[in-house]
């Protein structure tokens, strides 16, 4: 069953859809996990079809879509980090991304799963923004942090990969 959206805000609202996702985050269990895992195809268009650039340019769009989707669901939900905003984890997963070639599929599979780790763990920034910031850019920064690590230790074993095994 789909979690329900709250009172006031309807689902072909502009602010709904971006915050959802277009209804990923409204899937049941783990609405963070399905909106990555819905955000990794087009971020992985985006980076096949146009490079990082168009990439990055999209992601600084969808945070700022983002905030203001997350600042008016937060409004309607009077929840400070409610679960079925996911535009943060799209943002998160498409930050996460550039650290891919385009590569080979291993390299999306392990940006997936490395956003997702920092995103659950929230290592030091990423706890200390979720709770600095209120409404949409609480919602929205914690998850640019977690990418920065996604991205870091992504980086990194695509690095150590290519020395060890390609050269």
């Amino acid at each position: 069953m789909l979690t329900a959206l709250p009172p006031g805000l309807r689902f072909g609202h502009p602010a709904a859809l971006i915050a959802t996702w277009f209804g990923a985050g409204l899937l049941p269990h783990f609405p963070g996990t399905w909106g990555s895992l819905a955000a990794l195809p087009y971020g992985m268009m985006i980076l096949f079809y146009a490079g990082k650039g168009p990439l990055l340019a999209a992601a600084v769009v969808m945070f700022v879509l983002g905030k203001w989707a997350a600042d008016v669901y937060v409004r309607h939900s009077a929840d400070q980090d409610p679960g079925p905003v996911v535009a943060d984890e799209v943002v998160g997963q498409w930050l996460t991304l550039l650290a891919v070639g385009p590569g080979p599929w291993w390299e999306y599979v392990l940006a997936f799963l490395l956003f997702r780790l920092f995103d659950i763990l929230k290592p030091w920034p990423v706890n200390w923004a979720e709770r600095r910031f209120k409404a949409g850019l609480g919602v929205m920064l914690d998850d640019v942090f977690a990418a920065a690590y996604a991205f870091i230790f992504l980086w990194m074993i695509i690095y150590l990969y290519n020395v060890i095994y390609v050269s």
